[in-house]
């Protein structure tokens, strides 16, 4: 099982401390053991496949839709739709690229620890801001740190080129990922919907709008 970069650390130490706990006791190896386990999992770090449709933007997150909104304003990408995606314990953490582009804002911004369900969440709460420019115009991603969470980790630096699926970051326990989409790339899901970071769908280049078409 691949684990992503920013555990390796946490879950070295754990398997250190496993190891020394049983030569004291059993019962204290089996309990580090279990962390252990945990730690590997939390981390995991699974290979994922784009569509084969160039044209769809991927998930930059696991987990499930809990926003769609039109006409967002975003600072860096102007007048967008912004999808929100929750992600509970239980999802892979990794954030990935929505679509091939290259960075060139990373703004953090601290806040507070709202519960990231909430739309106030994304104005309120500790948040790290990466602005992209793509085939088809600007880009944001915001990492957004939930109740729960710790540690926003972002792996990128300004001028980094990275391609659809690509990685970028993590945060570590629950938390929200926001993706404002350029006005030529259609929203394709809905509130509700279960998605995967760097396989699922969750927009489409119009090609009328973007120029292509002409």
């Amino acid at each position: 099982m691949r684990l992503a970069r920013p555990g390796l650390p946490t879950v070295a130490t754990v398997a250190l401390c496993a190891a020394a706990a049983f030569f004291f006791s059993a019962l204290a190896g089996a309990i580090f053991l279990l962390l252990l386990c945990g730690a590997a999992w939390f981390y995991r770090d699974p290979d994922r496949t784009p569509p084969e449709d160039e044209g769809a933007w991927v998930s930059p997150a696991d987990g499930r839709v809990v926003e769609v909104v039109e006409g967002a304003v975003d600072p860096y990408a102007g007048q967008t739709t912004k999808i929100g995606i929750f992600m509970n314990g239980t999802d892979v953490h990794v954030n990935r690229f929505p679509a091939g582009g290259t960075v060139e804002d990373l703004r953090y911004v601290p806040g507070k620890k709202w519960f990231v369900i909430a739309p106030k969440s994304s104005l309120e709460n500790e948040r790290l801001y990466v602005g992209i420019m793509t085939e088809q115009g600007r880009t944001t991603l915001v990492q957004i740190a939930g109740i729960m969470a710790r540690r926003i980790v972002c792996q990128v630096r300004r001028g980094d080129r990275l391609a659809r699926g690509d990685r970028y970051g993590m945060i570590k326990l629950g938390s929200k990922v926001d993706v404002y989409l350029p006005a030529g790339v259609r929203c394709a899901v809905k509130v509700g919907d279960v998605v995967r970071a760097g396989e699922s769908k969750i927009g489409v280049v119009d090609r009328c709008r973007s120029g292509e078409g002409e």
